[in-house]
């Protein structure tokens, strides 16, 4: 469960936004018919889904992409040699030499952690985890690189990871040290890891461990709803495994990458469905299914594993080819859960109902004058009265956060 998610200078992002998962303190009569998009846990209520409104390229899509390279220098960071050049751009307009700044409070079995790191496209400069296992804050390990060259100098801990300096003599300013103490074993570090590995999920396709097969055996009933909801005539999907032949050219569609000819010779998933029509006649499904078909059967594979461990989802554009009864379908299932997670960017507006959304659920981002992204939540609004049509408010230009476009007649005839 992710509590707070703050950025700066990743992207067009320069000055430090703040993404707040924690509920407002809001005691309206709205507020109290939306309960359930919000839940519990340890006496901190937390949302269920936030939307990212924003025009384009106001930099919404960054906020995502700016999680996501972080949490991927997590995942990977220890593979990382002398040439690397890590995956994002500080901002442009004067973030360039200056460190980037990742921050996420997040909670993991109940226990309240804050990691943090900082870092240029060439070398990490910052890394600290603190964590609350008896209700205080205690620290697991801080990292300056700053204060070098000796180790000793750079990094502090307590008694909370063994034997630490085994683990910093094997990582360089190019490693995360949660990264490497997770390589190596460190219970602590392996929980942080875990939890980015198999709770936070970057995007519908990859990052989690869980395969189609079973993914699709645990959740085969919900996603045929699923399908009916988007008005498609699949009434069962079954899989098996067999041999596909040398001569068969296939394509990863999760993976979006050819498979080799090496691979082609294994053990192929393949997807078999049946439709309305005649539920006799059998379908292969990479074959003779739309490619919209299968991109809605893999995404809502992942949001229905998602929903079920209670994990964190993220995603950009989430009415990309989506009906917008779909789109409501997908966030009401949020909804419904215990405690799993989603934020998303949009550029739907037919998603702005204060009957469905609290206030605090809504964020804004605009450009400002000096190309910079600022990232605002309806919460700040003061002014905005929940009875109040927040869709017209919007596209009125209330919030700001919406493209401006100059249709005068001499514009247009600039244009012939």
């Amino acid at each position: 469960m992710v509590l707070e998610i703050r950025l700066e200078n990743f992207f067009s992002i320069n000055e430090e936004v703040v993404l707040d998962m924690r509920a407002a303190r809001i005691q309206t009569k709205k507020a109290v018919e939306l309960e359930g998009n919000t839940f519990t846990c340890n006496d901190e209520r937390m949302l269920k889904s936030v939307a990212i409104y924003g025009a384009n390229a106001s930099g919404k899509s960054n906020v995502i992409k700016a999680i996501r390279a972080c949490v991927q220098m997590i995942f990977e960071s220890h593979n990382y040699n002398e040439n690397t050049v890590f995956g994002f751009t500080p901002f442009k307009f004067g973030g360039i030499g200056k460190p980037s700044r990742f921050f996420i409070r997040f909670l993991i079995d109940g226990i309240e952690y804050e990691y943090s790191f900082s870092m240029t496209q060439l070398e990490i400069i910052t890394e600290e985890l603190y964590y609350y296992p008896h209700g205080r804050r205690s620290l697991v390990f801080a990292r300056d690189e700053r204060k070098g060259p000796d180790k000793k100098e750079i990094y502090e801990f307590r008694s909370a990871i063994s034997r630490p300096m085994d683990v910093v003599t094997n990582t360089s300013k190019k490693t995360l040290f949660v990264s490497r103490a997770s390589q190596m074993d460190r219970k602590i570090a392996k929980d942080v890891f875990q939890y980015f590995n198999e709770r936070f999920i970057l995007n519908y396709f990859g990052y989690n461990s869980y395969s189609v097969e079973t993914l699709l055996n645990q959740n085969k009933d919900s996603l045929l709803n699923v399908l009916h909801v988007a008005d498609n005539d699949i009434v069962d999907i079954q899989s098996q495994r067999e041999l596909k032949p040398l001569t068969m050219a296939t394509y990863d569609l999760q993976n979006n990458q050819l498979v080799s000819r090496d691979e082609v010779q294994k053990m192929q998933l393949k997807i078999i469905t049946f439709h309305r029509n005649n539920p006799e006649i059998p379908f292969d499904f990479y074959q003779e299914e739309s490619l919209g078909t299968q991109a809605l059967f893999f995404m809502m594979l992942t949001i229905m594993n998602v929903i079920r461990g209670n994990r964190v989802l993220l995603i950009d554009e989430i009415d990309t080819s989506l009906h917008n009864k779909l789109v409501e379908y997908i966030i009401g299932l949020f909804r419904q859960s215990e405690s799993a997670q989603l934020i998303y960017t949009t550029h739907n507006t037919y998603l702005l109902d204060t009957n469905k959304l609290r206030k605090d659920q809504v964020y804004f981002v605009n450009k400002r004058k000096d190309g910079s992204s600022e990232l605002y939540s309806l919460f700040d609004f003061k002014d905005f009265r929940e009875n109040m049509d927040l869709e017209k408010a919007y596209m009125e230009g209330r919030f700001d956060a919406i493209p401006y476009i100059d249709e005068s007649a001499e514009s247009l005839k600039q244009l012939d």
